[in-house]
């Protein structure tokens, strides 16, 4: 197959990795991927940096210039399916593809939980223009079958696969000495630094630890724009020794296999996390929420611990819990080990993408390949 990528965000996280991940995965089976993108998006730049061929249309906005832009990119390239991925570059295939004679299967994948709108634009756009559609969690396949009635197109529920010869389980004191760590329990967040991952709220549950006298630290692995705002609440907390920024790092794995128990307290919009999943794989135990789809994932007890979004003092007591029980850790790190090879692999990705990008395909003709 022949199949496009189309992104219309400019920013990086989860979502983006997920595009690349099955992109490769995909190019290593012998179809051909390409990447439709702003310039200007990062994922443009990341892609072509990994051999794919890329496409500037200026799909940042819903403009008539990108429906253009979209449309002649169809008319000369002959893809055989589109994978679209964020709201506004949905809109511009759909549209350019209903001005088309023949358009070509549009595959609509949602990787968060934030809600769809129930209009008259929206039901055409699920029902109608998107020839199958995909979710990152079942939770979110459910909602858009039962809230929002689409039913009248495939849905299926795809998590993001994690490859487990890159995330595995390792020795956190080894790990800690490579990075030039202090040996101290480490307690560590990976996700794209916005205000609803919760990154806050872990900044107080982890202060209120350091008050009572345990000696810790915290890391905080990646990127974002409010990287200055939790900048300046660790500084006002007096937790500077204590708390590293990492940024945004190609290789997180080198950061999960110095931690000690793994935390996201995400509070709206998420899917199934990609960053838990890895931390899962890695078989580190991991204190989260329920947000989104995460529970499909994060059984209480059996893989993860839960809490209460927002809830500071709550996730303190459950990180004091898991951080003095070292049998609790590693029963629900090597659990979660297991319940991330047997359901979330990149090849099962892989294998589940394949599928459904091909049930929809269109059998080649002269004419379409004219």
């Amino acid at each position: 197959m022949k199949i496009l990528h189309t992104e219309a965000s400019g920013g990086w996280g989860g979502q983006e990795l997920r595009i690349l991940a099955e992109m490769q995965g995909l190019r290593d089976r012998g179809h051909v991927l390409e990447l439709a993108a702003p310039a200007a998006a990062r994922i443009h730049t990341e892609a072509a940096a990994l051999g794919f061929r890329t496409h500037d249309v200026p799909i940042g906005r819903k403009t008539f210039a990108g429906l253009g832009a979209m449309r002649r990119l169809l008319e000369r390239e002959h893809f055989d399916v589109i994978n679209t991925h964020s709201s506004t570059d949905s809109w511009m295939v759909a549209l350019a593809n209903a001005l088309r004679r023949q358009p070509v299967p549009m595959v609509r994948t949602r990787h968060i939980s934030a809600p769809v709108h129930r209009n008259t634009a929206t039901r055409w756009l699920y029902n109608r223009a998107s020839a199958a559609i995909v979710t990152t969690g079942e939770k979110l396949r459910r909602e858009l079958i039962d809230h929002n009635g689409f039913t009248d197109v495939a849905i299926r529920s795809v998590p993001t696969g994690i490859p487990p010869e890159r995330f595995g389980p390792a020795d956190p004191v080894a790990s800690r000495l490579k990075l030039g760590l202090p040996q101290r329990p480490t307690i560590g967040i990976l996700a794209t630094l916005r205000s609803w991952k919760g990154h806050r709220f872990l900044i107080e549950a982890f202060a209120a630890l350091r008050a009572q006298g345990q000696d810790l630290q915290l890391l905080i692995v990646g990127d974002g724009p409010q990287m200055p705002t939790l900048q300046a609440q660790v500084a006002a907390a007096g937790l500077g020794d204590s708390v590293r920024f990492t940024g945004h790092d190609p290789r997180p794995e080198r950061w999960l296999r110095a931690m000690d128990v793994f935390v996201l307290p995400s509070y709206a919009n998420e899917g199934v996390p990609q960053a838990l999943m890895q931390a899962m794989m890695s078989g580190l135990p991991c204190i989260t929420t329920e947000v989104g789809a995460i529970g499909e994932i994060a059984k209480d007890g059996e893989t993860a611990l839960l809490v209460k979004p927002q809830d500071s003092a709550a996730l303190a007591a459950t990180l004091n819990r898991l951080l003095g029980d070292a049998a609790l850790r590693d029963r629900l790190g090597a659990q979660a080990r297991d319940f991330a090879l047997r359901n979330c692999t990149l090849a099962a990705m892989c294998d589940a993408m394949e599928e459904v990008l091909g049930t929809v395909v269109q059998p080649a003709t002269p004419s379409s390949r004219a």
